[in-house]
């Protein structure tokens, strides 16, 4: 089969790393990718979301499969476009992906399934939204309704942090459209883990459970980022647990898309917050997580390939999926400044040594330079290391990134501490 990632970060270096695997593959193409992913696939110059191009792409090489990294393409109807035409696609139309592309209207299907989730309430005009505020206590959290590409969420313990974040999205337009519409949450304490589930549209196969680090600095401080590390397993993961997720968030959100005429087929993503009462959902995405697909999918056994081909044809029949026992853990190196202000173009050593010691370094944000390799965007890489603890993968993860430099580069140095400290 050929195939194409639709894509150019860590997330799709990661699905073309694993796809690379499987007998069923003939070629693989990734648009536009990235230069490790280079390593892996044909690149081709054609942005994420330029879907006209795409098509055009798909019929000239006669490719025989698309799957879609980002959100922004599905949310503007990718999938309704293929599908249009014949072509196989992975991933939900536009009206599916609405789930992730609107924070409203995921709240609304929820409420309607009975699925556990934080209270909302919806504002346009931020004086209302202000005066609100007096009718809860912090901390609260102030959501962008649209996408802004994992930065729309602020939570605030302060009123003068909360008409900040409001006035940001409202009068300011930090976020664009994506945020002309906020929701005020009720605030909730506990573990967050990211569950990843391929559903057929009825079916749906969970995936081990992976916990993400989207505050910028060590101990959760700083602004919230698109991700700076991730770890799989998680230690409060239990069968059982899973189970519960499954019967009280995936299976009834599948069912309620489905019954209102949009049903959900490809990757659904669902944030959950464990708290005192249970598991509740903070948010669903609509792909692949970044960067917890670079340590979920290490450990996945089965050939991702053939899953995905069951998910949009013949539908999905086993009754689980496999993984590896062994622990990964993703560390992100990031340009100086960000998730803020940053310079591109600096030059990136170390990447062989590391990768000889063991780590897989999925490239996020480089390019190919005259001299070498370069930074090309805020998130650079993922080191991402296995070992049969996590305690022995963090050592490991943390070994290569060691090995690897270019000028301003910043991680955090506490991933997974959480689950260290469990243990």
């Amino acid at each position: 089969m050929k195939v194409l990632v639709v894509g150019s970060g860590g997330r799709e270096h990661a699905l073309c790393w694993k796809l690379k695997q499987s007998r069923h593959l003939t070629h693989l193409f990734c648009a536009p990718g990235n230069a490790g992913i280079a390593a892996v696939a044909t690149c081709v110059p054609i942005k994420a979301g330029d879907i006209p191009g795409l098509m055009d792409f798909v019929k000239d090489m006669r490719v025989d499969l698309t799957i879609v990294g980002p959100e922004d393409p599905l949310a503007n109807g990718i999938v309704d476009a293929f599908q249009k035409e014949l072509l196989p696609v992975f991933g939900p139309t536009r009206a599916a992906a609405q789930l992730e592309a609107s924070k409203s209207f995921a709240k609304s299907i929820m409420r309607r399934k009975g699925v556990p989730t934080s209270e909302a309430r919806r504002f346009v005009d931020a004086d209302a939204a202000i005066k609100a505020l007096g009718d809860s206590k912090p901390p609260w959290v102030v959501k962008a309704d649209g996408l802004a590409t994992g930065k729309g969420v602020t939570v605030t313990r302060t009123r003068e942090e909360a008409e900040k974040a409001i006035r940001a999205a409202l009068v300011d337009r930090a976020f664009g459209e994506a945020g002309s519409l906020v929701l005020l949450e009720e605030y909730m304490e506990g573990e967050e883990l990211s569950v990843f589930a391929l559903t057929d549209g009825s079916r749906v196969l969970t995936m081990e459970a992976a916990q993400d680090h989207k505050r910028v600095f060590d101990d959760d401080q700083g602004p919230n980022t698109g991700g700076m590390g991730a770890y799989s397993p998680v230690p409060a993961e239990t069968p059982e647990l899973i189970r519960t997720i499954e019967e009280k968030v995936l299976k009834p959100v599948i069912e309620g898309m489905a019954e209102q005429g949009t049903p959900y087929r490809g990757l659904l993503y669902a944030g959950i917050m464990l708290t005192k009462d249970g598991p509740k959902v903070v948010e669903f995405n609509c792909r692949f997580g970044d960067p917890e697909t670079q340590v979920v999918i290490p450990r996945m056994k089965d050939d991702l390939l053939l899953l995905i081909m069951e998910s949009i044809g013949t539908g999905l029949k086993r009754p689980a999926l496999g993984f590896s026992p062994r622990a990964a853990v993703s560390v992100v190196a990031a340009s100086g400044g960000y998730p803020g202000h940053y310079e591109a173009g600096k030059p990136i050593t170390g990447l062989a040594d590391a990768e000889a010691d063991g780590a897989l370094v999925f490239h996020a944000g480089t390019k190919a330079g005259d001299s070498g390799l370069v930074t090309a965007g805020g998130r650079v890489l993922n080191v991402t290391a296995l070992g049969d603890t996590i305690s022995q993968a963090v050592d490991n993860a943390y070994r290569a990134m060691g090995m690897i430099d270019f000028s301003g580069i910043h991680y955090r140095r506490d991933i997974a501490r959480r689950a260290l400290q469990r243990s």
